[in-house]
């Protein structure tokens, strides 16, 4: 059995809300509520594989608005005693996956502005999301395999979250027909 994983809801609505061999978890926004959802969930049941689904900003513009690979993910809104940006005091500074593709940033607000993206970029990601460096860093703790696939929703600048909000939905279609093509439900 798998397990898909959602932040949101809205990330999921082109998903039926069943499919065979996966049970489904929405966490919640953030990397407070992704921890302790995926971490319940994980205490209760085995699972062989977890898949992210959900959108993400794009703050490299090299990447175009389809679903990415996730193969790193940093925490962007943390600081260590020196005053290291993404470094955390007891956290490791990268949680890397075992497939290729684009390094991602977490934080716990919604990045919307230029300024935050020009803090961001020098870390070393291309998008931007809420949750998942928390769930790459719960899934190791339970020694579960998992696989991220983002959607690039909006570019983390001005009227960010008005681009998400119009965008959510193509942003599950694309997501729900790379799962299709990945798994085969």
């Amino acid at each position: 059995m798998k397990l898909l994983v959602a932040a949101l809801d809205a990330e999921l609505v082109a998903f039926p809300d069943d499919l065979p061999g996966f049970d489904r978890l929405v966490t919640g926004p953030g990397k407070l509520q992704a921890a302790y959802a995926l971490t319940r969930a994980l205490g209760a049941a085995a699972y062989d594989e977890i898949v992210v689904v959900g959108t993400a900003g794009a703050i490299d513009p090299r990447l175009e608005a389809e679903v990415y690979d996730v193969s790193a993910a940093i925490q962007h809104d943390v600081t260590d005693i020196d005053g290291i940006v993404g470094q955390h005091v007891s956290l490791p500074p990268r949680v890397e996956f075992a497939i290729d593709g684009v390094t991602i940033a977490t934080g716990d607000h919604f990045v919307d502005d230029a300024e935050a993206v020009a803090v961001i970029r020098p870390l070393g990601a291309g998008l931007v999301d809420m949750e998942t460096y928390a769930y790459a860093w719960v899934a190791a703790q339970f020694d579960t395999p998992i696989r991220v696939l983002k959607s690039v929703s909006d570019r983390a600048q001005d009227d960010a979250l008005t681009d998400w909000r119009t965008t959510v939905e193509a942003c599950s279609a694309q997501l729900r027909e790379r799962f299709r093509v990945e798994y085969g439900v």
